[in-house]
């Protein structure tokens, strides 16, 4: 989450699983705290409140990416143990039908005397029907031998099915703790941001929000405004600017909410295209460029950490979701320190 000095993926918000619920906070109105907020801090100058809300956006859009990134981890790991234990009741069910065919075979050999051959041919009345009988036993316990080994290979991958699912199972716990506490941590940042907000007069919060708009004067020299890229970019610019409007909700792909990422997310997802679900790795989704040869649809991501990311739309703006309580909107292209441009 960040404008210039601060910052702000396709579906619904996401939940972390079974024992997380669905994680999204909507901190569209910048109001008065809930009810057992921790008290604020002694009231900085309004000049520094400004800047400290800057940073805790920029922390808190941090602290988002990996929430994002732990969550699809979870989503990830909920899909692998539900595969996992339906391929190990498939293969108990394969163990049971190679277990009782066993079973009837040996019933049948116990019911017939299990004599030794030798013996038995020397107290048959009719040896030649004795010998067509041998040749078929002889059958069934070639039979029965490979049973048996296609019985010890389904218990051995029986076996791995269940330790690997044992390992999900493990890993997927993990994940969701990681979950919670990204969730804790994004709420703390945005909770004493907008303490701060309401320290500030309504008119300096005005100028506040004027100036997170306003990013540097200055556009960068030589931008290129040809048409989009490819007709997917074309058509996730379309998906994007459909979405203005709409509020930030961290954690959120969409529809009708997103954070950063996710509204890149859902705007390419409407256009047939995955993409991953932060903004670190959507910063390699794809191709490189320079800034100066950006075109509509490309990914601009911002600061160092890859933090933030908007898609630009064409002179010198990019759509993107800013922070709580700024809508999906448009913005300068350097609003923010530029690190790469992506063509997906």
């Amino acid at each position: 989450m960040g404008s210039h000095r601060r910052r702000a993926p396709s579906g619904s918000v996401r939940g972390a699983g079974t024992a997380v619920s669905v994680l999204s906070v909507t901190a569209a109105a910048l109001g008065a705290l809930p009810a057992g907020a921790a008290p604020a801090a002694p009231a900085a100058p309004h000049g520094d409140a400004r800047t400290e809300v800057d940073r805790l956006y920029q922390e808190a859009e941090k602290a988002t990416e990996s929430y994002d990134r732990a969550d699809e981890r979870a989503d990830a790991l909920r899909r692998e143990v539900h595969d996992r234990q339906d391929r190990i009741a498939r293969q108990q069910s394969r163990v049971n039908d190679l277990r009782d065919a066993l079973g009837s075979v040996a019933g049948a050999q116990y019911r017939s005397g299990g004599l030794d051959p030798a013996v038995a041919l020397l107290l048959t009345d009719d040896p030649a029907d004795y010998l067509d009988k041998a040749a078929v036993l002889d059958r069934i316990g070639a039979h029965q031998a490979e049973q048996l080994r296609d019985l010890r290979q389904a218990l051995r991958e029986l076996g791995q099915e269940r330790t690997e699912a044992t390992r999900a199972l493990t890993e997927l716990a993990r994940s969701r703790t990681a979950v919670a506490s990204h969730k804790r941590t994004v709420e703390q940042k945005l909770a004493r941001a907008r303490r701060l907000l309401n320290s500030l007069s309504p008119a300096e919060r005005a100028a506040y929000a004027r100036a997170s708009r306003l990013g540097r004067a200055d556009l960068p020299a030589g931008l290129d405004d040809g048409p989009a890229a490819s007709a997917r970019a074309a058509a996730a610019v379309a998906a994007a600017r459909s979405a203005l409007g709409r509020p930030y909700v961290w954690g959120a792909n969409g529809p009708s909410g997103f954070d950063c990422s996710g509204l890149m997310q859902w705007s390419y997802a409407q256009a047939g295209v995955h993409l991953p679900r932060t903004s670190q790795e959507q910063r390699f989704a794809g191709r490189r460029v320079p800034l100066s040869q950006a075109r509509p649809g490309d990914l601009v991501v911002y600061r160092s950490d890859a933090g933030h990311v908007g898609m630009y739309v064409g002179h010198g703006k990019v759509i993107h979701a800013p922070y709580p309580g700024a809508p999906v909107r448009y913005d300068p292209v350097n609003m923010m320190p530029v690190a790469s441009v992506t063509r997906v």
